[in-house]
């Protein structure tokens, strides 16, 4: 990987991961920065990591060839300001940011018109390395630009290109906000087992390790379908068929779709807040 240097603005749970997954791959610690209001975050990053620390966001940036933008979309605008004010301009930084609802567009103009801007939307396993993240560029962004951010996201799970912004949404919609549903799903198995006799920690013991073999055997049979994966365990007027045919008869195919539908609308809607 490229070992370029890099501030996160921001030294929150995404920054430390990204951090640690970067450390991990050995990529050098006095080429990372964090920048932070508060020390507490910033502390127990350079002793956990051995990585450069500063409250100066602009400190930060000055010295950075990359730039990770990780605060809290509403504190964007106000943040990005006062680097350009200080700094002058970014010009000759990449911009990598993993802030939700704010489109390229948005972010260049906070950025005093910056065009080197990468869009990423992680989700909540990158905390365990196993994320998956979306990224989108604009036409103009290079190469090189582009697969030093492929990589960074790389140090916590999988990643996927998206050809428009407006797949950054359903990236959200299949991925950044998915995680949920696989824990309300489970949370409803797991309620239904105690339901049936079993202790709370019976019944999460059931539901995650089952959870995670199921994971596990799609990620290891790449060959098979999800259906043909659903289907190998479905044995016919089994359990496991009277099951499936009681889900797809209370229509969990349509309800999903409409659920995913009104994440992808609720992440347009925001796009327009910030």
């Amino acid at each position: 990987m490229q070992q370029r240097s890099i501030a996160f603005i921001g030294a929150g749970n995404m920054s430390r991961s990204i951090i640690a997954g970067l450390r991990q791959a050995g990529y050098p610690a006095d080429r990372i920065l964090a920048a932070n209001p508060s020390r507490p975050k910033l502390d127990e990053l350079a002793q956990q990591f051995g990585i450069g620390i500063t409250q100066d966001n602009a400190k930060a940036a000055r010295a950075s060839e990359v730039i990770v933008l990780a605060v809290k979309p509403q504190l964007m605008a106000t943040m990005l300001a006062q680097l350009v004010s200080e700094l002058g301009s970014l010009e000759g930084k990449l911009l990598i940011s993993i802030a939700a609802g704010i489109r390229i567009e948005r972010l260049s103009d906070m950025a005093g018109g910056h065009p080197r801007i990468i869009r990423t939307m992680p989700n909540t396993p990158s905390l365990l390395g196993l994320g998956m993240t979306g990224l989108y560029a604009p036409a103009a962004i290079d190469a090189e630009d582009r697969l030093y951010a492929e990589q960074l996201m790389q140090s916590v799970g999988k990643t996927l290109w998206v050809e428009q912004e407006a797949g950054i949404n359903g990236v959200i919609a299949a991925a950044g906000s998915a995680p949920a549903y696989f824990f309300l799903f489970m949370q409803a198995i797991a309620e239904q087992a105690e339901a049936m006799g079993f202790s709370p920690q019976q019944a999460r013991l059931l539901v995650q390790q089952t959870a995670l073999g199921a994971a596990a055997m799609v990620e290891q049979n790449p060959q098979l379908s999800l259906q043909a994966l659903r289907e190998q365990v479905t044995s016919k007027g089994g359990t496991t068929a009277e099951a499936v045919r009681t889900f797809q008869e209370q229509g969990l195919m349509p309800l999903t779709a409409q659920a995913m539908q009104a994440a992808v609308a609720r992440a347009a809607e925001m796009e327009t807040l910030f």
